[in-house]
């Protein structure tokens, strides 16, 4: 082990992380399986390419995923919080977990705004693991994505056949 260099991010989220800042929507619904450990892979990404990512939860709010401590005041409330992305005038990945129905007009109305991939900077919302009804209320206004899509076997060539 090498002493002074910091571990390269995991590969499956980078290339996750990669959709979805190519994504053609500022609005991302992303199915995952192990939300947790998706969490931790964006965190790492965060904390290693100094990236601007933060998580919405509806028990602690809108927090810094590159700063574990780092919280936004005000933004306890899912309306509170997409106010303040709207308004942010940086770059960011705003990964939103725990999303429940119904929403109110206001947040409902705030998500199809959001959407709309602002023309000066470049800031995408991401909901994760959402009930159906509300992807499917969405539609095409949001690109939706699945964590597990990108994350193809590795083949290696073994006497003329290919193995995983």
């Amino acid at each position: 082990m090498t002493f002074g260099m910091a571990p390269a991010p995991p590969q499956a989220g980078t290339e996750i992380f990669d959709r979805i800042l190519a994504a053609s929507s500022g609005l991302v619904v992303l199915d995952c399986k192990d939300t947790h450990a998706l969490v931790d892979q964006f965190q790492a990404i965060a904390r290693l390419t100094g990236q601007a990512a933060y998580l919405w939860q509806p028990d602690t709010g809108l927090s810094s995923l590159r700063d574990a401590h780092v919280r936004v005041p005000d933004c306890q409330r899912l309306g509170n919080a997409l106010r303040y992305i709207k308004q942010s005038m940086h770059f960011g990945v705003y990964l939103l977990l725990g999303l429940e129905l119904p929403l109110s007009a206001m947040d409902a109305t705030l998500l199809r705004q959001l959407a709309r991939p602002p023309k000066d900077q470049l800031r995408r919302v991401v909901l994760i693991d959402v009930p159906a009804a509300l992807a499917e209320h969405l539609g095409e206004l949001a690109v939706h994505l699945n964590a597990e899509d990108g994350q193809s076997p590795r083949l290696r060539l073994r006497d003329g056949r290919w193995l995983v």
